[in-house]
């Protein structure tokens, strides 16, 4: 297989000026450039350019995929709309990091899983992750906790040490971890994070106290109305000077104050976490494990029940001489004999089994799958 690595990016505040798309030119000949994206894929060579400081100069976002198993998101935003102190407490070893410029904050996300979980063909887009952006503007806190939980599971997989689980503490928990919205959900996908862990971790999550919903006029009116002249006056001539994407997001924080999910403090260590998560993963499976054979069980049952039927399908396999229809009879065969067992009728399988095997003797193909399944 060869060598696959997918680069996106995406200016959403603001388009690139042209002498920007030049600038990016020159370090692809082959990327798709426009005001407001480059992407590219390699399948030998690699992007001349550095993506963190393509994303510090140019870029809101920026998606990096591989099929060794590199998953990468980072996202630029406002400096006001994020505050590095709020970001610090979900950095964890080399999978989440945060750092400022003059301007704005850069969050990076990465998951690394040399598994082989990449599916040649699909579909790698920002599309389905970029709402998290927003989020995150708006205060919303899920979708750095989401990553710490990827980053946990990875550092859980990269040491043993259980003095270090213990020591390390949990981030803020955000209400509404188990009602995740679409652009959480595609991130915890992109990110691995492990299921039995969110479920864990959303055992300390209150729900959401209420949805976000689009401000209404009836809403705003009277919030507006109370706004200082001075400060109407200072958002009028930001929207006059230059209408920034963030002004918007800014006014209704002023005015309603944000609407997403809080967070309150972690009170558990990674530790405990895992533990949680641990318990649950095999409570899970073991409860699958206990419906697959009570499905097994009705399976066999409704197969013993209509025993007569099932022999003369395999008659009739049987009778057409072909390799794949002995193939099927001598499959049937093995489940009627489970079936048959199943109900404690097993000395009347075998004396039918004797039998057909009597009356086809002659028949060396299909005595040597009966033979390889023990069918004797």
């Amino acid at each position: 297989m060869s060598e696959y690595q997918y680069y996106e990016f995406q200016a959403l505040d603001r388009p690139l000026s042209r002498e920007g798309q030049d600038q990016l030119r020159a370090l692809s000949s082959r990327a798709r450039i426009t005001a407001t994206s480059f992407t590219n894929t390699y399948n030998w060579g690699d992007l001349r350019g550095n993506p963190r400081r393509m994303v510090e100069r140019y870029f809101d976002a920026h998606l990096y995929v591989t099929n060794w198993g590199t998953h990468r998101l980072m996202l630029r935003l406002p400096r006001q709309a994020l505050a590095l102190p709020t970001v610090k407490p979900y950095c964890l070893d080399h999978h989440i990091d945060a750092r400022t410029t003059r301007t704005h904050l850069l969050l990076d996300l990465t998951s690394e899983d040399d598994g082989g979980d990449w599916i040649e063909g699909a579909v790698d887009s920002l599309a389905a992750l970029i709402g998290v952006r927003d989020e995150l503007a708006t205060g919303d806190l899920r979708p750095l906790y989401l990553a710490w939980l990827s980053a946990l599971a990875a550092w859980e997989l990269e040491d043993d040490d259980e003095n270090e689980y213990l020591s390390c503490p949990e981030p803020p928990v955000p209400v509404g971890l188990g009602e995740l919205t679409a652009p959480q959900r595609a991130l915890a996908d992109f990110l691995r994070v492990d299921a039995d862990l969110l479920a864990a971790a959303t055992q300390a999550s209150p729900p959401s106290p209420r949805k976000s919903a689009d401000p209404t006029k009836t809403e705003l009116s009277p919030l507006i109305a109370a706004l200082p002249e001075k400060e109407k006056d200072a958002l009028l001539l930001r929207l006059a000077l230059d209408p920034e994407p963030q002004l918007r997001t800014d006014l209704l924080h002023r005015l309603r104050g944000t609407t997403a999910p809080t967070a309150i403090p972690g009170r558990r260590s990674a530790a405990q976490l895992l533990d949680a998560a641990h318990t649950l993963r095999t409570e899970r499976r073991q409860h699958a494990e206990h419906e697959r054979a009570e499905a097994r069980a009705r399976h066999l049952t409704a197969l013993a029940h209509e025993a007569e039927s099932a022999w003369q399908r395999i008659e009739a396999h049987i009778a057409t001489k072909k390799t794949t229809a002995y193939d099927q009879a001598v499959a049937l065969l093995a489940e009627l004999r489970d079936a048959y067992a199943h109900t404690g009728r097993d000395t009347d399988f075998h004396q039918r089994l004797t039998r057909l095997r009597e009356h086809y003797q002659r028949r060396p193909g299909l005595i040597h799958r009966l033979d390889r399944q023990s069918l004797r």
